[in-house]
């Protein structure tokens, strides 16, 4: 096998799913939409990535990846006063970056595809900062400010309307080895933040526990425990 090949042909694929999802800023100038999509197609089945109709099962998913995406657009606009318009958003936020490169690498991840989904979502980590794993479960109007440092875990599930800041870590505690010592694979380890949680700056939220809905985790604090539906969650300072 050959991994400079396999590297090339996940760049192209980014690269090409990008064009599909926002065509006006990443697309061929010289090309269509449906040129991209047509060389996307080509890409996945002659690079063997997938068969036929594995890869017509990708193509088919890609409006409604671009459906989320566009949510994910919305939220980052929202979310930041800072923002001028959606063009600013989607030509120059990392998180947007990072989303297009990790809703692809989902839906391979699902598909059973090995390595490449992978390959996708650390791509973007170099890139932007910002550390999905693939089989990490997301849903609209997702948004991270600023981005840097955010490690979003294997086995995460995040709702609708969630916002992370720079820095927060989905992760898990430790995990049980098996009877020759070595980490068991597949275990439920990493947290479930429902719809509309706010997670600020830095902080680590460890182990599959449930931040409930609307909860607001502070900056800079460490949760291992459930967090009920609209709780507050922040550092206490001693006044002694």
């Amino acid at each position: 096998m050959n991994y400079s090949n396999i590297i090339k042909l996940t760049e192209e694929i980014v690269r090409l799913s990008r064009a599909v999802f926002f065509h006006d800023y990443y697309g061929d100038e010289n090309l269509s939409l449906e040129d991209e999509e047509k060389l996307l197609r080509e890409t996945l089945i002659n690079g063997d990535v997938l068969d036929a109709e594995e890869t017509e099962r990708f193509m088919s998913s890609l409006e409604t990846i671009r459906s989320s995406l566009q949510t994910d657009v919305v939220a980052a606009f929202n979310g930041d006063p800072a923002a001028q318009s959606y063009d600013e958003v989607i030509c120059c936020y990392p998180v947007i970056k990072a989303l297009m490169n990790y809703r692809i690498a989902h839906e391979l991840h699902q598909m059973g595809i090995q390595l490449i989904p992978r390959l996708i979502t650390e791509m973007a980590h170099s890139e932007t900062g910002i550390d999905i794993h693939p089989g990490a479960q997301i849903g609209d109007y997702f948004t991270i400010d600023h981005g840097t440092g955010v490690v979003i875990g294997e086995t995460s599930i995040i709702g609708n309307n969630v916002k992370l800041y720079q820095g927060v870590t989905l992760g898990s505690r430790s995990f049980p080895l098996d009877d020759k010592g070595h980490p068991i694979k597949g275990i439920l380890r990493h947290p479930i933040l429902e719809d509309d949680v706010i997670v600020y700056a830095n902080s680590t939220i460890l182990g599959r526990i449930i931040i409930g809905k609307g909860a607001v985790i502070g900056g800079n604090v460490w949760v291992t425990d459930d967090v009920k539906p609209g709780d507050k969650v922040v550092q206490r300072i001693s006044k002694e």
